[in-house]
């Protein structure tokens, strides 16, 4: 692979969804590639850029000046030539409930590099299925990338939930032009288990119901929740549940959203069940952020290691579209499906 020829991504490989496209603008960014990518999205029922993907490919041109050729919705060919990245503010408006989460994951580790600190104003989906909620960047991710040297200031202006969005999350992202690695191969105790239970226009007794069921679980696990309750600013009417596990060396986030006929017990039920089932295996990371780590890290100044419930097909995905970028080896001990350790060796 030589850098002038550019690196050629089919999306249709592994598990073929709209990480492949994150991914690769990412580190076309960071790394001056460009790259052609075919097939996009080939494996979902709705193949080819949806919002999100748009979006995220738009804010990606914004950042570094970049050419672009493919830029519609519903393209399944991409062509990226990325300029030189710069810091600044920004605004990004998805115009449906598309993630805010996985346009910030794109955009995020360029704006690192920069010179001068940058502000991100991203406005759609916060709390919206398939993809990671305001919660799990506050409580699992942002934690981790804290621990590698990274500053970014996060917060929530609105939330926004599937059909309607027009949720509004804004990033402060410091420059961070050396990443340090993670080396977490054991957890360590258990110190706090925190319960977050919210509603958007809709009546406190369902925030509640859904509380007092998720404590039931947690206190039946022998665990006793430090419980928030809040309403949340929105366009939505809806309900999130998260369960969040603060162990001695890292942090661990799983949630539940709401849905028309979804009983607000079921929501409270689905994540901790996941919490409590995270808790039966000696994992260090939760299996979602398993798959956005490997990025950071494979720019990190030194090896990483940490271990996952479970080796996705994100993760194996993610790791591949890396290769294309990167002379980094990352090292699986496991099968997928199962559990497995991580190894993230960046070459010097």
């Amino acid at each position: 692979m030589l850098e002038q020829q550019g690196v050629l991504v089919d999306g249709a490989e592994g598990e073929g969804g709209g990480q492949v496209l994150r991914t690769s603008l990412s580190l076309a960014m960071v790394t001056g590639i460009p790259f052609e990518i075919i097939n996009i999205r080939a494996n979902r029922r709705n193949p080819g850029l949806q919002a999100q993907h748009l979006q995220a490919l738009l804010a990606a041109q914004q950042i570094c000046g970049a050419t672009v050729e493919g830029a519609t919705q519903g393209s399944r060919r991409v062509r990226f030539i990325p300029g030189k990245p710069s810091g600044g503010s920004y605004r990004f408006d998805i115009a449906t409930a598309g993630s805010t989460s996985l346009v910030l994951h794109t955009v995020y580790l360029p704006l690192l590099r920069c010179a001068q600190a940058s502000t991100v104003q991203i406005i759609g989906g916060t709390h919206v299925p398939w993809s990671p909620t305001f919660n799990h960047l506050i409580d699992a991710w942002l934690p981790r990338l804290q621990a590698m040297g990274v500053s970014i200031d996060l917060r929530l202006r609105r939330a926004g939930f599937y059909p309607e969005g027009g949720g509004e999350i804004v990033a402060r992202i410091d420059p961070a032009p050396v990443l340090k690695p993670l080396w977490l191969d054991t957890r360590g105790p258990l110190q706090a288990v925190h319960l977050y239970s919210a509603h958007s226009n809709l009546r406190d007794e369902v925030a509640q119901r859904q509380t007092q069921a998720a404590q039931r679980l947690l206190q039946g696990a022998g665990l006793e929740p430090v419980i928030e309750q809040t309403q949340l600013a929105s366009r939505s009417r809806n309900t999130v549940c998260a369960v969040t596990g603060v162990f001695e060396r890292t942090r661990v986030c799983y949630t539940a959203l709401g849905e028309r006929g979804k009983r607000a017990e079921r929501v409270a039920e689905e994540a901790c069940r996941a919490f409590l089932a995270f808790l039966e295996t000696d994992a260090t990371v939760d299996e979602y952020l398993a798959d956005q780590l490997v990025l950071p890290l494979a720019l990190a100044s030194g090896p990483s290691r940490f271990r996952t419930p479970r080796l996705t097909a994100h993760l194996f995905t993610n790791i591949a579209t890396i290769g294309k970028f990167l002379p980094v080896e990352i090292r699986l001990t496991g099968t997928r499906g199962a559990p497995g350790d991580v190894d993230v060796m960046p070459t010097p």
